[in-house]
């Protein structure tokens, strides 16, 4: 079974009016989500399965946690195929978790528009690019779960069950969604901690209207505005990134240079040379890439957008002189090297006997 079998086969027998009882067809399809091994790459998302507790959920849905981030349905963030409540369609939205939140808030508009307003707070830290495509806001059906899902979508993407895209298509748009959930996760978590130190990073909307697609590029009144909003687009680092940083930096030690990740954020890594002052306070600022998926190009341009969005705004800016810039990826490039190079950013890259990179990162010594 596909994933794509999986959403038919929940729509084809799920039923509200038959209760949630063991031997219920739809509520056995459900139970079982979480054992299933043959739901495609799933990237260490783990799968669960939900039709309702006691009373059938008139909105079943499918539940796929990224367990660095959050594993709990009833609050923070995760992906989810939400049915609607007549079986017609199944959406996957980014979603906040929304019965904790419940249980706060008490009354129901009040909730809703919470929901609503972090929703769209959310949604303006997603890449313009990605968010164009995934603007939908679900109609689920009438009910106070269903449209709580509704008012807690952060992102999503519909399909008619009698149009269901094929199974290649629906994993592309998962290993998107994936990467949305990151960003939003990351997002929330940079929010938290500016509101904690009383530095809103964003001006939330009184209410929720037809939403905007965020605007490409930016246009911040100040650097200090920029450095905020940066730091709310970063990525949730994986174990996989952070394992990269510190292979690199142990490494790169023994090229004579000493690499610095502590206390410099929204930056991945700079590096100066061991044992004396950089001329004239001079660092390489490193932005570091897990290559996902295959996916060369994504990682590329992510890297040269963040190089030079840092490069302007926490040097230039700040009147310090301009880094060398390095582009470090878990991977051969490829043909971006020279690309890289054109750009006047280094490229180094992690092999299976050490590292390996371009022309400038051998003339600093870098690589050989």
């Amino acid at each position: 079974m596909t994933m794509r079998d999986l959403l038919l086969e929940v729509a084809g027998t799920y039923d509200q009016k038959a209760g949630t009882r063991e031997h219920v067809p739809g509520q056995k399809v459900l139970r079982a989500v979480s054992s299933r091994t043959d739901l495609g790459q799933l990237n260490g998302l783990t799968v669960a399965g939900f039709g309702g507790k006691g009373t059938a959920a008139s909105a079943p849905w499918i539940g796929l946690f990224d367990p660095e981030i959050n594993s709990n349905p009833k609050t923070g963030l995760y992906l989810a195929y939400i049915f609607s409540t007549d079986l017609t369609s199944v959406t996957l939205t980014l979603q906040q978790g929304v019965t904790n939140l419940s249980e706060k808030i008490k009354e129901r508009r009040a909730l809703l528009t919470h929901l609503e307003r972090q929703a769209e707070r959310l949604f303006r830290a997603l890449p313009s690019a990605l968010a164009a495509q995934w603007s939908h806001q679900p109609s689920l059906g009438k009910g106070d779960r269903p449209e709580a899902y509704e008012a807690a979508s952060v992102a999503a993407r519909r399909y008619a069950i009698d149009g269901m895209p094929s199974e290649a298509e629906l994993q592309r748009d998962l290993r998107v969604a994936t990467s949305l959930l990151q960003r939003a996760a990351a997002a929330d978590t940079a929010w938290r901690a500016a509101t904690d130190d009383h530095r809103p990073v964003f001006d939330l909307p009184k209410q929720r209207s037809k939403r905007p697609v965020p605007a490409s590029g930016f246009k911040p009144r100040n650097s200090s505005g920029y450095i905020a909003n940066i730091a709310a687009q970063q990525q949730v680092k994986s174990q996989k990134h952070e394992a990269l940083i510190r292979d690199f930096g142990a490494y790169i030690e023994t090229r004579s240079y000493t690499p610095t990740n502590v206390q410099i954020h929204p930056k991945d890594l700079t590096l100066r040379p061991a044992g004396k002052a950089a001329p004239e306070g001079q660092e390489w600022l490193v932005e570091v890439k897990v290559v996902r998926n295959g996916d060369v190009t994504a990682a590329v341009r992510e890297a040269v957008g963040q190089l030079r969005e840092y490069s302007y705004f926490l040097y230039r800016e700040r009147k310090l002189p301009a880094p060398h810039l390095i582009a470090l990826f878990s991977e051969d490039i490829g043909a971006y090297a020279p690309y890289l190079e054109d750009q006047g950013i280094a490229a180094i890259w992690q092999t299976d006997g050490g590292w390996a990179g371009t022309l400038t990162a051998a003339a600093w010594g870098m690589v050989d």
